[in-house]
């Protein structure tokens, strides 16, 4: 595409002297190549603009810039006022709007974005809508896995990220939409079909993060001023929170008198239960619903899921049939181990989200409930806190590690849970090595436990001095018990 072309999209000061052909457009010098834009970001850690004498050096010779550069002659310098949002109207226009030809749903929330956006996919394939999905455990359609490095991707990726979705054949994509996503103008020229709030409680607070509770909320509220059907949690109370600039057709979901309600639960946590059902009434409409999660919590995710897959038009005993066999990557998800105790691998990566599956398992335990957690270095010691306390007042023991550290020492992020536990007069035993962490808890199993792995879920990495090391639990935990069935 020619420069002037991808240039349309945004107000900018500067001169086109040759308009050239842009095959890329980038904002990380490393990858700046011949025919590329080279757009200067101005992060929270890294100014893009301090290295735009880089991606001169490996080849890019036009650049979009919000503060002055130095660079030479032959350069081409365009100046906006708002870079990183600048970058989402070019790729819109670089890709030839991929999203205006989806319907795309936008999942936005504290807690339950990925389960929602995987039933989502699951209910909307099943009923002929070929459904991608992009978000914290990456991007997926039809069999093709792509790699991503936030929740919310940068606007140029996810644009990328449409048009390949669409050219293979998708007419949906539900998206993952983070407060940080919205704050940072990484869906600003999007319009949703439908948008799902599913609850709302403290979290990413903190430096680099938000400033506030209040600024977290209105960040994630600003999702439903680009919708043209919003479904609200109205059992959250936040829900009017979410709806207060909302100007489009609304759809309420809960265990209530709502357009999309459950009743007669039964949550899946008796041994004779194989998962979550319940009767599901939607605009008077019943159906029975019957799934192989479990967890008072998943009603809710099932709930907006029906909700979606209603506002699309899709036929719902389809849809809702489909919710028999579905699983989500390291959410609740059961290590299939030739073993006498359970392991099961999730998220959970606050107090919140910990309480809720600890509270699911502990109904399900025959003998023991164990933990083993972390939280992630450099963020808010609150959240160390809260995981102590829920953890220490639920479980049997606490094995207290390491979860991403990165540049924080680990066994200070331990000594604030270990303190938290402790106030509570809950057992711990402390290894700052996850590995070894996973394997003592393991080797002290018995019968009719239940371990629970919380933190990493789908990550398979360890994020440690800048560097993510890989790292999978599910392999360390089979390769465990396989040694020991070996030499037992």
């Amino acid at each position: 595409m020619l420069l002037s072309k991808v240039l349309s999209a945004v107000d900018f000061v500067g001169d086109v002297k040759n308009d050239e052909e842009i095959t890329e457009i980038v904002y990380d010098s490393r990858l700046a190549k011949p025919a590329c834009i080279f757009v200067c970001i101005a992060g929270y850690s890294v100014d893009g603009h301090n290295f735009a004498q880089n991606a001169y050096d490996n080849g890019a010779r036009c650049f979009v810039v919000e503060k002055d550069v130095s660079l030479p002659d032959d350069a081409q310098v365009f100046k906006v006022s708002d870079s990183r949002r600048s970058l989402g109207a070019m790729s819109a226009e670089f890709y030839s709007h991929p999203d205006r030809e989806l319907k795309l749903i936008g999942i936005t929330g504290t807690k339950g974005k990925t389960t929602t956006a995987h039933l989502v996919q699951k209910m909307l394939n099943s009923s002929g809508v070929p459904c991608g999905i992009i978000g914290t455990v990456g991007a997926e359609f039809n069999g093709n896995r792509y790699p991503t490095n936030n929740t919310t991707p940068e606007s140029f990726e996810l644009y990328k990220l449409f048009r390949k979705m669409l050219d293979d054949g998708a007419k949906a994509v539900a998206l993952e939409v983070s407060s940080i996503g919205i704050k940072q103008g990484r869906v600003d020229n999007l319009n949703f079909a439908v948008g799902v709030f599913t609850n709302l409680s403290p979290d990413h607070i903190g430096k680099n993060e938000h400033d506030s509770f209040a600024e977290y909320a209105d960040y994630k509220s600003k999702l439903f001023e680009h919708c043209n059907i919003a479904a609200f949690n109205y059992d959250d109370e936040a829900h009017s929170i979410m709806e207060k600039n909302c100007k489009c057709k609304k759809i309420s979901f809960g265990v209530g008198n709502y357009d999309v309600s459950a009743s007669n639960i039964n949550t899946g946590e008796s041994s004779s239960s194989k998962g979550l059902s319940f009767d599901c009434s939607v605009f008077g409409e019943l159906f029975e619903v019957k799934t192989s999660l479990k967890g008072y919590f998943n009603v809710y995710n099932v709930l907006a899921s029906i909700a979606v897959s209603k506002s699309v038009g899709c036929d719902l005993e389809k849809a809702i049939a489909s919710l028999a066999d579905v699983q989500v990557r390291g959410r609740v998800e059961s290590v299939q181990l030739d073993a006498d105790f359970d392991v099961i691998i999730d998220y959970a990566h606050n107090g919140l989200s910990l309480k809720s599956i600890l509270e699911t398992l502990e109904k399900e335990k025959k003998n023991r409930l164990i933990c083993l957690f972390g939280s992630v270095g450099g963020r808010t010691q609150e959240r160390r806190e809260e995981m102590g306390v829920v953890a220490g007042s639920i479980c049997d023991l606490c094995v207290v590690t390491s979860d991403n550290p990165n540049f924080e020492d680990p066994m200070s992020v331990i000594a604030d849970i270990v303190k938290a536990i402790e106030s509570v007069n809950g057992k711990h035993y402390a290894e700052p090595d996850r590995e070894k962490a996973i394997e003592y808890a393991l080797s002290i199993a018995q019968k009719g436990d239940i371990i629970l792995l919380a933190g990493k879920g789908h990550e398979e990495y360890q994020l440690i001095n800048g560097e993510k090391i890989p790292f999978s639990e599910k392999e360390i935990v089979e390769n465990y018990v396989r040694r020991n069935k070996k030499n037992g």
